[in-house]
């Protein structure tokens, strides 16, 4: 899919460098207060409060300090991150810029994920240009003693570098492969020192926060999920693209907006989320309800569900850091459940097996690839069983 949005976006109505000069004007604690009174939550799918993040790494007590953008936008159906970088990157070095402005870090790292390769030469026009204009570098726009660089670093396409702290593995020259925590990266981070890492997105809402205020923020979306929030809509739907919508919306209301209303299910989440059937269309996407980095599949009335657990399936197989026995061993043994369900040789015993298992992988494995790759197939054997135990009964009898 193209790196389009559809509709209007705030975004177009921030001007660049506005909510960095904006922050240069307030003390560290203002801007996390700002950020506070926003209520803003990661849009990488994790929800943390974005101001209590920011504060610990303030407080934490160090030499070197720094910033990290998680551009390794790895999810299955999620690429507003890319619409952003490609169209609005100017936001997120101002979001990355504040950032280090508010802990006291004089380095940013922006960690691209390895098949946006070709994002490269742009964003290495953006932060040359950024440096020559002075929002970048010694005395940054002015500032005395804010020294602030921005780094760029590819990743190699591994889909566990979106957590933080296998991300932060990936970018000291490890193998990739999740940390114990605690510590957290605010404490102990890149190298040991006190790190943040925050999504494209999270890092743009910042620089129109500086803007607008976080009062602003507030008054959009629900009590617990304030703001608007950029949805990655693909599948079976008239028009596919980047939305945005306030954070509360429902599903329904989504669909109608996109052309999908004749959905039978809609994956939120990406591969990693969970799958909505009709009945439930009147959930809100929110932290409080369906939680989502941005990924919203549509599928269509004619989608076979059953092949979708599969698809998704295979990719965790593949992307499995194979640290963890849950997670190595358990989404193998899932995906062979779903292709004997696919030839008619699951009982529905072996079946409920599958699902302990997959249960069991949500508490016991070590990082968030291993806890929420079940959560697919668990939610669509849950809500379309007599799709998927039809057709073992028609094919054992069949064969």
């Amino acid at each position: 899919m193209d790196a389009t949005h559809t509709g209007p976006l705030t975004f177009n109505e921030i001007e660049p460098g506005g909510g960095l000069r904006a922050a240069l004007g307030m003390t560290r604690a203002g801007i996390i207060a700002e950020l506070n009174a926003s209520g803003l939550k990661g849009r990488g799918g994790a929800g943390f409060p974005t101001a209590v993040k920011w504060n610990l790494a303030a407080a934490a007590q160090s030499d070197k300090k720094f910033v990290i953008c998680n551009a390794d936008e790895g999810e299955p159906g999620t690429f507003k991150d890319r619409v952003i970088l490609s169209d609005f990157p100017d936001l997120v070095f101002d979001g990355m810029t504040i950032g280090g402005l508010a802990i006291g870090a004089d380095l940013g790292i922006i960690y691209l994920r390895g098949e946006y390769r070709y994002l490269l030469p742009h964003l290495e026009e953006v932060r040359i240009r950024r440096w020559k204009a002075g929002w970048l570098g010694q005395n940054t726009l002015g500032r005395e003693g804010f020294n602030f660089e921005i780094e760029i670093r590819q990743g190699s396409g591994a889909y566990v570098c979106g957590e933080e702290t296998a991300l932060i593995e990936s970018i000291e020259g490890h193998r990739g492969e999740s940390r114990n925590r605690p510590p957290f990266p605010v404490d102990t981070g890149y190298f040991g020192r006190p790190t943040i890492v925050n999504n494209v997105e999270t890092l743009a809402w910042v620089a129109c926060i500086m803007v607008r205020s976080g009062e602003w923020f507030r008054s959009i979306g629900t009590e617990r999920s304030t703001g608007p929030k950029l949805l990655s809509v693909s599948g079976d739907c008239a028009q596919p693209g980047v939305f945005e919508f306030p954070l509360g919306v429902t599903v329904a209301e989504l669909l109608r907006e996109v052309g999908g209303e004749d959905a039978k299910a809609v994956q939120i989440g990406g591969a990693s989320g969970h799958c909505l059937p009709r009945s439930e269309f009147g959930r809100k996407i929110a932290f409080e309800d369906i939680s989502t980095g941005g990924s919203v599949i549509v599928f269509g009335p004619q989608r076979d569900m059953l092949e979708a657990a599969e698809n998704f399936l295979e990719f965790f197989t593949e992307e499995s850091c194979g640290q963890c026995t849950p997670c190595r061993e358990g989404n193998p043994k899932l995906l062979e459940g779903v292709q004997m369900l696919k030839r008619g040789r699951c009982s529905a015993a072996y079946l409920r097996e599958l699902c302990a298992l997959g249960e069991t992988m949500q508490l016991a494995s070590r990082c968030g690839l291993g806890q929420s790759s079940p959560n697919a197939f668990l939610s669509i054997v849950k809500h379309f069983p007599h799709e998927i135990m039809g057709r073992s009964a028609r094919d054992s009898h069949s064969s």
